[in-house]
């Protein structure tokens, strides 16, 4: 037996399906009818996932894949199980990115690459590999920041990479309209999920971004996922190319200055020599930094 409700009779392929973000956004896709095929790479965070909706929604047609987002062979196969759920695919969610902190001057080629990696090209295996298997009529919904549009010393690396979504964004749309397949985004503020824990634990983190939030709290990952679930239905349907904020204001103001967390985590001295313009990175702490922020926003 089949949900019923506005999304009945579509399939919707969320990676990072184990996350915060991808696990709200498929709840919504569950209850207003959508199958929903969700992958990660872990399959215990993703069997969690699926067991949590059902228990709301126990005639819901909701699968799991484990596999890795960066993997063009396994987005292949995910994307090609979704499509057996329900014998089509309308709606593409990539949920996957992360990033970390890192001055500009201790990057290696490496270690940028790997937050375009995270946030780009996981965006874009989904697309790539996904559009082709949709119907007429679909909807692609990826996620941006608040990074792409504002400045953040210390996390230039994220805030390229979550630019560079928005250009594909809006260039995908442009390419797919004839095929009928909508490009949109939803651009989060400061949210609290599995990969920033860590931040919401550290007062003296999380608090300056509260400061700069109109609404006065910081997001919940269904904050997030409202504005998935819209650009993916039909209530957005002239709509693509577009980005928009759910941030609880946040674009109204500016980021925090974490100039005193850069130099909790690299050192005073680091900090100061990079203000210098001067290059103070050794390999190990690259090496270091890099597993961290390759390792975030996958699950």
């Amino acid at each position: 037996m089949h949900v019923a409700g506005i999304l009945a009779g579509q399939t919707a392929f969320i990676t990072g399906g184990g996350g915060g973000i991808g696990s709200a956004s498929a709840r919504l896709m569950v209850r207003d009818g959508a199958a929903v095929m969700l992958m990660g790479r872990s399959q215990g965070t993703l069997n969690a996932a699926r067991d949590a909706i059902l228990a709301d929604y126990p005639n819901a047609v909701i699968d799991t894949f484990s596999g890795d987002s960066l993997k063009a062979e396994d987005v292949q196969e995910g994307l090609e199980r979704a499509t057996r759920l329900e014998g089509n695919l309308s709606i593409l969610v990539p949920t996957v990115g992360g990033g970390g902190f890192m001055p500009i001057l201790m990057h290696t080629a490496e270690t940028f690459r790997e937050q375009l990696d995270i946030n780009v090209i996981s965006c874009f295996l989904v697309v790539r590999y996904g559009v082709p298997l949709m119907k007429k009529g679909g909807s692609i919904v990826c996620i941006s920041s608040t990074a792409a549009i504002m400045p953040f010393p210390w996390l230039g690396a994220y805030c390229a990479s979550k630019g560079a979504v928005e250009q594909f964004v809006r260039t995908a749309a442009d390419e797919l309209a004839p095929a009928g397949v909508r490009v949109n985004a939803v651009r989060p503020g400061m949210t609290r999920t599995n990969s920033t824990g860590e931040m919401f634990d550290n007062e003296g983190v999380i608090a300056p971004f509260i400061e700069q939030m109109p609404l006065g709290r910081a997001g919940v990952p269904d904050d997030i996922a409202q504005g998935v679930r819209f650009l993916a239905g039909p209530e957005s349907g002239w709509m693509t190319g577009q980005s928009f904020a759910v941030d609880g204001g946040h674009e109204l103001r500016r980021n925090p200055d974490l100039t005193g967390v850069a130099r909790g985590l690299f050192g005073d001295d680091v900090i100061d020599a990079v203000q210098r313009g001067e290059s103070p990175a050794t390999g190990e702490v690259r090496a270091r930094v890099g597993a961290e922020v390759a390792d975030m926003g996958r699950s």
